[in-house]
């Protein structure tokens, strides 16, 4: 495992998540209450004793930064084991990375002088669990060029994946980018696809060869799925790996959390009973920064009317620094530092760090944003058009969105 290098991919604008992504890289997201969604391919790696890692950045990276610099700083350079943020260094042209291709090939520089044998590339931006080792002891033992981790997925999907044709030995032969009719699907299930997960091992030489190559191709687009696999395939040993999930559930979990439904979906199967991702597994943590809070903290019991000032919570997850006070909070995810004061009830909802909601509100189906103030006798959830026009951002399937903002005095709603 020392001779492999990781590049996570951290640097896309994330625009179908706005307005979560209008101030930070989809990867430094919350996710969970208490995590970002880099925490997980990053837990990944360092439960697969990988721990050689650059993080490629560019666009409002400020906050994953951040993030990294105070969550994992624990590796030791003496040992060359390390966690690096490496924003675009332009050391070849003057542009911002064109595709996934370019942002590696801008990096050549730095990649070699680390001197890996193997290069294992990741996306930042998916919530999974995975042992990478034995993706690279794949790579090793069928002496591949390249291997491209792979999951099954419905036919209706193939328009969102890389999708590919295997023969019985897992070689690939063939690829299609985002098919938009007639993917190629599994021989004997027409309703099924093989999928690429966007994780790749190269062997390094034949990675920088591939790499060059590509950039002085003008009508290429620099990008691994749409470039360099297909035109390895026939050329090159490229090998498929199939995800063994890491989560052991009888469903392999692995969520692109890309849109504003599919994020806050992931985030309410969190508070099920038994949800289908795991995050109490203690023989594959997940690892974040957690920063000195108190304890979460539920005050006053009013054991009379149902909104009464009563400090609770149901179904949901509550981090620390948290503060119920008499209010009501059911099947939602808390992050630190939120306050829910008396007679407000908050439902099946997502509240970021530092947001305080006033007295008696009322708020179901939200995403809102770190350090939001939510005025006394608000009502957000109920009326989807109302909220509308108060300018607040609404998913396809009616998911109320709340940007990083104070919200103002005019968007206050009386309770008769």
């Amino acid at each position: 495992m020392k001779d492999v290098l990781t590049l996570i991919l951290a640097g896309g604008k994330g625009t179908r998540l706005e307005p979560l992504t209008r101030d930070r890289a989809k990867p430094a997201v919350p996710f969970g209450g208490l995590y970002r969604i880099i925490d997980f391919p990053l837990s990944n790696c360092i439960n697969s004793d990988l721990r050689r890692i650059l993080v490629l950045t560019q666009y409002k990276a400020r906050s994953l930064d951040r993030h990294i610099a105070a969550g994992w700083w624990f590796l030791s350079r003496e040992l060359r084991e390390y966690i690096e943020v490496l924003p675009p260094q332009q050391r070849i042209d003057e542009h911002w990375y064109k595709g996934t291709a370019d942002a590696i090939y801008q990096n050549i520089y730095v990649i070699e002088k680390a001197e890996p044998k193997y290069v294992l590339i990741l996306a930042g931006d998916h919530i999974y669990k995975m042992d990478y080792s034995e993706m690279l002891r794949t790579h090793i033992e069928r002496g591949a060029d390249m291997t491209v981790g792979c999951l099954t997925v419905p036919k209706s999907e193939a328009i969102h994946f890389g999708v590919m044709q295997v023969d019985p030995q897992d070689n690939i032969v063939g690829f299609q980018e985002k098919p938009k009719e007639n993917p190629i699907t599994i021989p004997n299930d027409p309703n099924t696809i093989l999928a690429s997960m966007g994780i790749y091992v190269f062997t390094a030489r034949t990675m920088y060869e591939l790499l060059c190559q590509d950039a002085t191709r003008p009508d290429s687009e620099h990008d691994f799925g749409k470039n360099i696999i297909p035109a390895m395939v026939g050329r090159h040993k490229v090998v498929a790996h199939r995800f063994h999930d890491k989560n052991r559930k009888a469903t392999p979990y692995w969520r692109d959390v890309g849109t504003l439904d599919a994020y806050y979906q992931a985030n309410m199967d969190l508070v099920d009973v038994d949800p289908v991702l795991n995050l109490y597994d203690r023989e594959w943590p997940i690892r974040t920064y957690q920063p000195q809070l108190p304890p979460p903290k539920f005050v006053f019991y009013d054991d009379g009317s149902q909104f009464g000032r009563r400090g609770e919570a149901h179904e949901s997850m509550v981090c620390q620094g948290c503060i119920i006070s008499g209010g009501h909070v059911r099947r939602s995810i808390l992050s630190a530092n939120v306050r829910v004061n008396s007679y407000s009830v908050v439902e099946n909802s997502i509240l970021f760090s530092g947001v305080d909601v006033g007295r008696h509100c009322r708020i179901r189906r939200a995403i809102i944003d770190k350090d939001v103030r939510i005025p006394p006798h608000t009502t957000i959830g109920y009326d989807i058009e109302h909220d509308r026009k108060r300018g607040f951002v609404i998913s396809d399937q009616g998911v109320v969105v709340i940007a990083k903002a104070e919200l103002p005095e005019t968007f206050q709603q009386p309770q008769g």
